[in-house]
């Protein structure tokens, strides 16, 4: 790991799930070739799709060389299949018999068949896009052979699933709803998955417009469904509102209308650990343009021609009459400062990818990458000229006309730069800090900018990645740390900071926002200065957990209790933990906040795949050195934990401040003085005190002896009571062997 020579660092961070993982690399084109052992198995499919089943049919595959066996096959998708047809998409479930199988970390390969998309270029090429601005799938090209004949150049996507939120949101077996209705209404005033509270008050009533992908989340869907209807002022508790304005900005800057802007589908929501659902686009295989159709207005229900995607007014959905309700976008664009921040984050989008022609020249590669493959698909559903034309010529398809990709973005782009022509835009400059030092952690902090043309001013910030960001207002008053009265430059105050904060600034006009960065909140600014000794300690650990608490997956783990002492909330971003202290930076805490006097359970088994705060060690119950540490290895709390009985803690008493002792355990509260008690009575012998220092006192035992913990005889003795003088003892682990008992007890000396 990177060690930082600078304390206070201000960058621009990038996430770190932006990364790309070798599977899904745009750049290069894998192989995937499935083996059925049925000659029929393509009528087995087709019956199991008819049906409406979620079996699978097994089956074997090769992924770039590498054979899985017993994998779980079914097709995928919704129009995109017809038994009519040769090349349909296939969902292939790796773990499907062996629940530990999978392919570089993933269990389930989701491949499209690009059946509405003569370029081949329309998903992976916005997918790329979206990923500068929200968390969004990554996208590939494969080609998929079947019992070794080339079945054609597949688009081959990452799964939404428990492997995708954990990436990208630090946690699993939270709510995740995919929003497509059971059968899509295509009718005036059709119910979708628009979010409307239009069935009641049940959420049982909402059942066929959502497909529930978690064990729960249908009571937090209606709670969120119920809010942006009724209660949009407290919208924000419910709903992170900026990744959502990022999300109808891509999908009207692009024209994709497969999605919640046409027919109220193709997307799903997350409720991570923020306790706001996040909004997740899905489906982009008809964005630029290849699909023109939407529910919710007048205007466009019977379709919009190329000329009239070219000019899609941003604000369509608050400036025409209504078929169906949309009151994800209505609800948010009502509001004039959420109006400004979406239309500034399509300025964003424009800019940085279309007006430079950033798009153009990323398509030409990938179109040249893939060319070869797809003029030997031979169960494509266009033509090769097709494909070469489509880049940048309108082609036709059955029922319609597919724009060439240039053709609709180039004229798109001299729109939006029109429509906003004449805002008058404000900026933002120079932003500092104060104090200026390597300390701050529990004092106040403020961040000044030089903003210009500006009617309002704020500052967003969190101190964990995962946390929502809260808003201060920013003044250039002289008040606020910020110089003189009305010189330009505006200041915030944050009370009692915390170790990291991450944050950005918006400034608007009376008709344009801006954002520094231009991409907040996705990127954002971070400052951050060292944890201090002992304000956040090792409070309590169990290295022997037999039966006292499980994981989130019902296994009983070795855990660690991380206490806050101080006053101040702590961000764990930056810190790391270790049980060996030549290896200080082992695992990286995952970047959460631990409020004053709370707890943070770490679970040491070994197993990241299953949460972050999951860690890449186990415990040993024969004890160990446990390190916390800045990422500069400055020393926050470190504690040798002694060996262990099963289902016995050892931990802080008092709470957060005292030395170690043998606890009853007190997972994730107080230690108490109540769980101190060790001694044994075994049917009349009794042991005592147990654990020790000075001595123990073993009584009504005619016959024992003592080892320690490689077996070496300590003590022996036939005397039916002694007091025995351990001073000499070194600390550890000790064990009591007699053939009065039926088995051995374990003996803890402690300094």
């Amino acid at each position: 790991m990177k060690k930082y020579i600078l304390i206070l660092l201000i960058v621009v961070s990038l996430p770190v799930h932006l990364l790309s993982q070798n599977f899904y690399d745009v750049d290069y084109i894998r192989e995937i070739k499935l083996y059925f052992n049925q000659p029929n198995w393509d009528h087995l499919l087709d019956s199991l799709y008819l049906d409406g089943l979620e079996e699978r049919l097994l089956a074997s595959v090769e992924i770039d060389g590498t054979m899985y066996d017993s994998v779980g096959v079914r097709y995928k998708g919704f129009s995109s299949v017809s038994i009519n047809t040769i090349k349909n998409p296939f969902n292939i479930k790796l773990d499907y018999v062996d629940n530990n199988q999978n392919h570089e970390g993933f269990e389930k390969i989701k491949l499209s068949n690009v059946i509405k998309d003569p370029s081949f270029l329309r998903e992976v090429l916005s997918y790329e896009i979206a990923r500068n601005y929200l968390p969004s799938p990554r996208a590939n090209y494969a080609n998929v052979y079947v019992n070794d004949t080339l079945w054609g150049l597949y688009v081959n996507v990452e799964a939404i699933n428990d492997k995708y939120t954990n990436k990208h949101y630090a946690s699993v077996n939270s709510p995740l709803i995919k929003c497509n209705p059971l059968n899509l209404d295509m009718t005036p005033g059709g119910e979708n998955s628009n979010l409307s509270d239009t069935h009641g008050n049940d959420s049982s009533f909402y059942y066929n417009y959502y497909e529930l992908k978690s064990n729960a989340g249908w009571a937090e869907l209606y709670t969120l469904i119920d809010n942006l209807n009724n209660n949009v002022s407290a919208i924000d508790n419910y709903l992170n509102v900026d990744r959502t304005l990022w999300m109808h900005a891509f999908n009207y800057a692009l024209i994709n209308f497969d999605s919640y802007v046409g027919y109220g589908q193709n997307y799903y929501l997350y409720k991570g650990l923020s306790n706001q659902f996040q909004p997740i686009l899905w489906d982009l295989n008809m964005s630029f343009g290849g699909f023109r159709l939407t529910d919710a207005t007048q205007s466009f229900f019977n379709g919009f021609d190329i000329n009239q995607a070219q000019n899609m007014d941003p604000l369509n959905f608050i400036n025409n009459n209504f078929l169906s309700p949309r009151p994800l976008i209505t609800q948010l664009l009502n509001n004039p400062r959420h109006k400004k921040m979406y239309l500034a984050h399509m300025r964003t989008i424009i800019e940085e990818h279309f007006s430079n022609q950033d798009y153009s020249v990323r398509a030409q590669f990938l179109q040249n990458l893939i060319s070869n493959d797809v003029q030997n698909d031979v169960n494509k559903f266009y033509s090769f000229n097709d494909f070469q034309n489509n880049l940048n010529n309108q082609v036709t398809i059955p029922s319609s006309i597919c724009p060439g990709i240039t053709q609709l973005m180039d004229a798109r782009t001299t729109y939006l730069t029109n429509y906003w022509a004449g805002f008058t835009q404000p900026s933002i400059s120079n932003i500092q800090s104060i104090p200026n030092s390597n300390q701050f952690f529990g004092d106040d902090l403020t961040i000044t900018a030089q903003i210009q043309n500006a009617s309002y001013a704020m500052l967003a910030y969190r101190y964990g990645e995962n946390m929502p960001f809260s808003t201060l207002q920013m003044y250039d008053d002289g008040n606020h740390n910020d110089g003189n009265a009305n010189d330009g430059i505006y200041g915030v105050i944050i009370n009692n900071c915390s170790n990291s904060i991450d944050y950005y600034l918006y400034a608007e006009s009376a008709d344009e926002g801006v954002f520094s960065p231009k991409r907040a909140a996705y990127e954002f600014y971070n400052l951050k200065t060292k944890v201090p000794q002992s304000s956040l300690v090792i409070n309590e650990v169990m290295a022997n957990n037999q039966t006292t608490v499980m994981d989130e997956t019902g296994d009983y783990d070795d855990w660690i209790e991380l206490y806050n002492n101080s006053n101040t909330p702590i961000s764990t971003n930056g810190l790391l933990f270790s049980d060996n202290p030549l290896n200080l930076d082992k695992w990286d805490l995952p970047n959460i906040v631990i409020n004053p006097n709370s707890y943070f359970i770490i679970w040491a088994d070994e197993d990241g795949n299953t949460g972050d705060n999951h860690a890449n060690f186990r415990l040993s119950n024969l004890g160990e050195q446990l390190i916390l540490s800045n990422s500069d290895s400055t020393i926050v709390d470190a504690e040798f934990i002694y060996p262990q009985l099963d289902d016995v803690a050892y931990g802080r008493y008092p709470n957060g401040i005292g030395s170690f002792t043998m606890l009853t355990p007190t997972f994730n509260a107080n230690n108490s003085p109540s769980s101190t008690d060790y001694s044994f009575d075994l049917n009349d012998i009794k042991i005592y005190p147990n654990p020790f220092q000075d001595f123990i006192i073993i009584e009504s035992l005619e016959e024992f002896y003592i080892t320690n913990a490689i077996g070496q005889p300590i003590y022996i003795s036939n005397n039916n009571n002694a007091h025995i003088n351990t001073k000499e003892w070194e600390n550890g682990l000790y064990i009591l062997h007699s053939p009065e008992l039926d088995n051995t007890v374990k003996l803890i000396k402690m300094k």
